[in-house]
């Protein structure tokens, strides 16, 4: 940690930084040129701050620095890189929530990581409604598949939507997006895909422990053909109470915990 940092105050919404935050609030594929990502709200900052590989800056109401304890005041002090402060009023020009929140992070994005060839994965192959992405990403981390591949077309991981889905997931996950269906050449782990009426049952298989790869696809249109050509084995959920499909973000939470639990010692 760095020694504690002056905040900065801020008076007027045409001050130059908070015209950059705003540019990331209102595109949500700008973090993709500039490598920079606002959060906000305490769980989102406070998860961040437990993966101390990020760098931020952090920007706060006046009223509400104000109010918090000395101790908060001084972790916020050595782990940010710059603190603002904010008149009242002018953190409504940067929240993308119907209630702005008192604080919220700049953070800075890794360089893009390399596909990891044994690191347990989600292949996500078009989903594109961002509650279901930023949920597979909870279970994802819940289960330690810790590598998120995305194929073009799905919904951008680090957009406002997805990372208040995730919880603060984001953080702990190996993420690389936005890549070519050829890219998933690079595992050399099983992939396995799932479907309501294909493959072996998943409380039968004796193929899901980990290391894998879980392939799931868009929420109508499923997996691309590219994409079947490419998975080692199917995975059918059985539904016994006949319903057509699951939704995605929850098939992908019963495969994933399958996958856990049927790894002797993961915990370990």
């Amino acid at each position: 940690m760095s020694e504690s940092i002056e905040p900065i105050f801020i008076s007027s919404k045409e001050n130059l930084f908070l015209k950059q935050v705003r540019l990331l609030t209102s595109d949500n594929l700008k973090y993709r040129k500039i490598s920079k990502v606002w959060i906000e709200g305490e769980h989102l900052c406070h998860a961040l701050m437990n993966h101390p590989q990020y760098s931020f800056e952090a920007v706060f109401e006046k009223t509400y620095w104000e109010s918090i304890s000395f101790d908060l005041n001084k972790k916020y002090s050595k782990a940010a890189q710059k603190i603002y402060l904010l008149a009242d009023g002018l953190m409504k020009n940067l929240s993308t929530l119907p209630s702005p929140q008192a604080m919220g992070f700049v953070i800075d994005l890794p360089t893009t990581p390399v596909i990891q060839a044994l690191m347990p994965s989600v292949i996500l192959d078009g989903v594109q409604d961002a509650g279901n992405v930023g949920s597979i990403l909870r279970s994802a981390a819940a289960f330690g598949f810790v590598q998120i591949l995305a194929i073009k077309g799905t919904a951008a991981l680090w957009g406002p939507k997805v990372l208040r889905a995730g919880m603060g997931a984001h953080f702990g996950l190996h993420l690389i997006e936005s890549i070519d269906v050829e890219s998933i050449d690079a595992l050399t782990i099983p992939i396995l895909a799932t479907s309501s009426h294909r493959g072996q049952s998943l409380k039968l298989s004796s193929k899901i422990s980990m290391p894998c790869a879980w392939l799931f696809g868009h929420e109508g249109q499923g997996v691309r053909e590219e994409m079947c050509n490419r998975a080692t084995d199917w995975i059918r959920i059985d539904q016994p109470g006949g319903e057509e499909s699951l939704n995605v973000a929850a098939a992908a939470a019963i495969c994933m915990h399958a996958s856990a639990t049927n790894t002797p010692n993961l915990a370990n």
